[in-house]
């Protein structure tokens, strides 16, 4: 594997809040670059125009912060290679995918989103995964330039070859081979003019002269596509290097459904981003029982990424919890301990905004931690008997729980009003009064049916701390619901 002259990235894309995955993929891009004398730079990739948004890009950049990252080129900081956001890149890419047009390697496509639908439920229905039929590949250019002039709408996609199979070398995996018939005909222009993901990268990762791509195991089987594009446009390709995705202790893959993935939700219960960023890298290097607690320079000196494990990265959360206590007890001196609780109570300005509402509501500050503690409790240890308290039955409580969350996911901008609209909007839904709706969420939310506003609350919890709070209440709730006949 070369090295001289290593260029690696992290390269999230800005539609929901960071995940740990993204801190595990970045940690090693960042050992990778340290180990080899190299740079590792930070792309945002927003080419998903409807779910990128500057909140989200924001919290990407903030949470990688937290973790303790550094980068040599982005967004925030510019470079030689920028700009190192794709929405800015937009006028960068149409060149090339007129380059792949002109050599014969891509194709316009007329076909509705209606036609392709229909294709696929076909494809589904033989039992046949679905993918492009390639019913535009036959078009002469006299019929092309006709339906263009008549204004119908296109998107650009690559050719693939019909025989043989793509092989190359992953750094983790190994020697692999992926049949060309199981590739699509990846669109690469969508309609509205923006690059999809494989375009895009492929493109920035060689203007920035990327010399290794190290990302998840999911994106394996889109090699083909970028190694295609690669050898279309005449260029070297990067190193590719596939990292076992993180699962639950089941193996079931690490999804928020499941499980707490925000690197904001371990940051507002009290996690410290050294304990955080070693746990992770302990899944990248081999060390002997009683070496676990590292630092990121340690980390650097014990990485090596010729040994990496396929089997796995296993989100062990009591492994977190006890190497957060370590840190906390064996790392820190009294001062920076003290330093460390103010900064965390501090964390999305939440001992202010708590204190702020509180202060209208007590008659003695004694009453401060049972009115606002909510604001700071890790666990809420939701006692079924709160929810009894409230004149809905359990399973109208229930329903209402199961009906917030989701709709809830669709906020875009996280604050008060946002909230407040969404769940006036959920009521309406419902055919609820809002009061109905929001009393099970002031006991999920603080433990007590008497609490501080619920829509100011929930926006200092934060999105991932609020979604992990329904998901217990609606757990408890859950226990109250006699058994279905």
């Amino acid at each position: 594997m070369t090295t001289s002259g290593v260029r690696v990235r992290i390269a999230p894309s800005p539609t929901g809040e960071p995940h740990v995955g993204t801190a595990y993929i970045a940690l090693f891009n960042y050992l990778f670059a340290k180990k080899h004398g190299g740079e590792f730079i930070l792309r945002i990739e927003d080419t998903d125009a409807t779910r990128s948004t500057p909140e989200f890009e924001t919290k990407v950049l903030d949470a990688l912060k937290w973790c303790g990252l550094e980068w040599k080129e982005g967004p925030d900081i510019g470079g030689p290679y920028g700009p190192y956001r794709q929405s800015d890149r937009k006028s960068m890419y149409q060149p090339y995918a007129q380059e792949l047009l002109d050599k014969g390697h891509a194709f316009r496509c007329f076909c509705t989103p209606e036609r392709l639908e229909q294709m696929r439920e076909a494809q589904r229905a033989a039992g046949k995964a679905p993918k492009y039929d390639g019913l535009c590949l036959t078009l002469t250019a006299e019929e092309v330039t006709s339906k263009m002039a008549a204004g119908e709408s296109s998107v650009i996609r690559m050719k693939i070859p019909t025989e043989g199979s793509c092989d190359f070398t992953d750094g983790v995996y190994g020697e692999v081979s992926i049949p060309w018939d199981s590739v699509d005909m990846q669109v690469l222009i969508k309609g509205d003019g923006m690059p999809t993901y494989h375009m895009a990268n492929v493109i920035d990762d060689h203007l920035m002269k990327i010399t290794h791509v190290a990302r998840g195991e999911e994106w394996l089987a889109s090699v083909p596509k970028h190694i295609l594009l690669y050898r279309y446009f005449g260029w070297e390709q990067p190193v590719f290097m596939h990292l076992s995705l993180m699962r639950n202790a089941d193996k079931s893959k690490l999804s928020k459904r499941k499980n707490p993935t925000s690197i904001s939700y371990y940051s507002a219960l009290g996690y410290i981003p050294e304990a955080l960023m070693n746990f992770l890298g302990l899944f990248f290097v081999q060390i002997a029982e009683g070496e676990e607690l590292l630092t990121m320079d340690e980390f650097a000196g014990k990485f090596d990424p010729e040994n990496l494990s396929k089997a796995g990265a296993i989100f062990d959360i009591q492994k977190l919890d006890w190497l957060n206590g370590r840190w906390i007890r064996e790392k820190l001196s009294e001062e920076e301990f003290q330093q460390r609780v103010l900064t965390w109570a501090m964390e999305n300005d939440r001992l202010h905004q708590g204190l702020k509402l509180s202060q209208s509501r007590i008659s003695k500050l004694g009453e401060l931690p049972d009115l606002m503690g909510f604001l700071l409790k890790s666990e809420l240890n939701l006692d079924p008997s709160a929810f009894a308290r409230i004149k809905s039955t359990p399973e109208e409580l229930l329903e209402i729980l199961n009906t917030v969350q989701p709709d809830l996911e669709k906020i875009l901008e996280w604050n008060v009003e946002s909230i407040e609209a969404e769940l006036r909007a959920v009521a309406d839904r419902m055919g609820k009064k809002l009061k109905v709706v929001v009393a099970p969420l002031f006991v999920a939310m603080s433990g007590s049916s008497r609490s501080l506003p619920l829509f100011d609350s929930m926006a200092i919890l934060g999105r991932a701390v609020v979604r992990q709070r329904l998901k217990l209440a609606a757990q408890t709730v859950a226990s109250l619901v006699g058994p279905k006949n």
